[in-house]
């Protein structure tokens, strides 16, 4: 591995970092001490190794057998957030939601209050489109700044970005340092409320408390995925250590000891019944990264 000035880790336990406190290890783990560490560590590595970036790991799936190569894990270097002037923000890579909109509402911006409810971080974020409550990334970003796999740093304008329902055509093994998101003007006050609402329908519609991955399952056209699941008899299904949450039926929870396996398989049965029921394909929105239990 190329020498570094952050932290860099063998065999590190993943399980720890992720909402659902399963999976195996990162064969490495990479903590960049700031941008030019990491744009440095890339540049050198070996590219035949594949490079994964992490956030809070709310949306995903480590499978037992561990993640291969390098797992890239942002601190708190790249989790500022800069107001450029009176509705855009400069975001850090790994910048959580809840800051970003509070720092939004505190400065007077409107239209960032939806990434209040995300549990994740801007480079999460950006990559998959994330979005709730109405809104998505691709209604507030404005563009962001990467580190590609080979070490290059690249600006990306939105319209670059390819932007679908939970997708972008963000490069494989690129890492977003940073986000350019713009809303409105707006009352403090204002966005106050409309980020206490949304906390409020979250709270009550979802596992919050559980060791969840967040939305399961893609919301096909004109279908809720979560009604799709119950219509087909699965709310409360079980499968080893892994259950169907019966609060929010778009959720998968660990009960304990559930394994990243007994999660994913929870998740294709219930992909199968609800094909049997409706003859709808369910796409998985959780991202599930790895290799099966006991790769080496």
């Amino acid at each position: 591995m190329p020498a570094v000035r952050g932290k860099l880790t063998a065999q590190a336990p993943l399980a720890p970092l992720v909402w659902f406190k399963s999976g195996g290890v990162a064969d490495w783990l990479f903590e960049p001490k700031d941008i030019d560490d990491l744009t440095n560590f890339l540049a050198a590595l070996d590219p035949a190794v594949p490079v994964m970036a992490l956030g809070l790991g709310s949306n995903l799936i480590v499978r037992d057998g561990g993640v291969p190569g390098v797992v890239v894990r942002l601190g708190k270097a790249f989790a500022q957030v800069e107001q450029i002037d009176a509705t855009t923000l400069r975001c850090g890579g790994g910048t959580s939601g809840i800051l970003v909109s509070s720092t939004a509402r505190d400065a007077g911006i409107g239209g960032l209050e939806f990434l209040r409810s995300i549990p994740g971080t801007v480079g999460g974020f950006v990559r998959m489109n994330g979005g709730a409550y109405g809104r998505e990334v691709k209604d507030i970003l404005v563009e962001c700044d990467v580190v590609l796999r080979s070490g290059e740093r690249k600006t990306l304008p939105l319209d670059t970005l390819g932007y679908t329902y939970r997708h972008s055509d963000l490069p494989e093994g690129a890492v977003v340092v940073s986000a350019i998101f713009r809303g409105h003007p707006d009352a403090p006050d204002t966005v106050q409320t409309e980020m206490d609402r949304i906390s409020a329908a979250r709270e009550a519609s979802q596992p919050l408390r559980s060791k969840t991955g967040g939305s399961t399952f893609k919301n096909p056209d004109g279908e809720k995925a979560w009604a799709l699941v119950d219509r087909a008899g699965c709310r409360g299904l079980t499968l080893g250590g892994a259950q169907v949450s019966e609060r929010h039926t778009n959720f998968l929870i660990n009960m304990g000891d559930a394994t990243s396996g007994d999660i994913e398989a929870l998740g294709e049965e219930v992909r199968r019944r609800v094909k049997d029921e409706s003859g709808i394909t369910l796409e998985w929105e959780i991202q599930r990264v790895g290799r099966a239990g006991g790769a080496a």
